[in-house]
């Protein structure tokens, strides 16, 4: 009650400012000056052995004056300093608007984000604003990961997965180990084979998939039922053992390749969990995960069943 109390005093639960808060700078000008002149008029007085006091009048009202002036040198030297600060923000602005003109992404949803940004103080209060300056953060976080070619996050990141899906224009290879079985159950990975199916059929995207098992005894009947689902979706779905691919054959986490350009893995914990997304985008790496793919696809059995194409021109 008390905490709901705090948030109601005042206008709209902000603190009512205070009476010395608002009094205005010339008052405050005014009297420092009349005291500067007092106390340089009380000090000539007793320091002059001169019963006349024109000397006395004069001397403070100088002080006073040089007082009242040196007041608004430091004001307009304060002023000055914030024209400086705001000019100085208006052409880093200038220079970040030009630059996002200058790149290949949509300066208008830039614009949007800033624009949104700038309003979130008008819906809510606290929550809302570190809400929107954490999700800002990680914003921030994932551009400067994508543009030095490395970006990671905790944990699975299935949104990202879905969205490089729908951003995909001609292929996608990807591998399977026993890490993610228990995510084609799930609910994100039928809006991730959704996506996957209408990049087939829209765009004409091929996608493979490599599930990865070391032993034949790994093959169940469930995993055979999950190869025949994808293949019916279009996918092109084999089993990889590791005695099929050989001694020698490059030994893979679970990786998706996404038109050859951008590598989206799945890091595993010790105890075979998945730990952590990251998103690789640097050639040698790309082409080293394309080349290891390969040769465990071309190791891997076809399928006995035909797939059916469901790609639409």
């Amino acid at each position: 009650m008390s905490g709901a109390s705090s948030l109601g005093a005042g206008n709209n639960g902000q603190a009512v400012p205070r009476q010395d808060q608002r009094m205005p700078k010339l008052f405050w000008r005014i009297l420092i000056t009349a005291v500067a002149a007092g106390l340089a008029f009380l000090l000539t007085s007793i320091l002059s052995e001169d019963d006349g006091n024109i000397w006395q009048w004069t001397a403070s009202i100088v002080i006073g004056s040089a007082v009242l002036i040196v007041q608004y040198l430091v004001d307009f030297s304060e002023r000055l300093e914030k024209v400086d600060r705001r000019f100085a923000e208006i052409i880093a602005a200038t220079e970040l608007f030009s630059q996002v003109d200058g790149s290949v992404l949509r300066s208008d949803k830039v614009t949007r984000l800033v624009l949104g940004y700038t309003k979130v103080g008008e819906q809510g209060g606290d929550i809302v604003e570190a809400f929107a300056e954490k999700e800002l953060g990680r914003l921030a976080r994932l551009m400067e990961g994508l543009g030095s070619g490395n970006a990671d996050c905790p944990g699975e990141n299935h949104e990202w997965l879905i969205d490089i899906t729908d951003c995909a224009k001609m292929t996608i290879f990807a591998t399977s180990t026993s890490v993610d079985r228990d995510f084609w159950s799930s609910e994100p990975a039928k809006r991730y084979l959704a996506a996957q199916e209408k990049a087939i059929r829209a765009r004409g995207v091929e996608v493979r998939r490599l599930f990865l098992v070391d032993t034949e005894a790994e093959i169940t009947e469930s995993l055979r039922q999950l190869c025949d689902k994808q293949r019916r979706s279009g996918i092109d779905a084999r089993i990889s053992t590791q005695s099929q691919a050989g001694p020698d054959a490059p030994l893979l986490n679970d990786v998706i390749i996404f038109d050859g350009e951008l590598c989206y893995e799945m890091q595993p914990d010790v105890r075979g969990r998945p730990a952590m997304t990251k998103l690789k985008m640097t050639r040698e790496h790309v082409e080293e995960r394309i080349e290891d793919f390969n040769a465990l696809w071309a190791a891997a059995p076809e399928p006995e069943v035909p797939q059916r194409v469901t790609s639409e021109t």
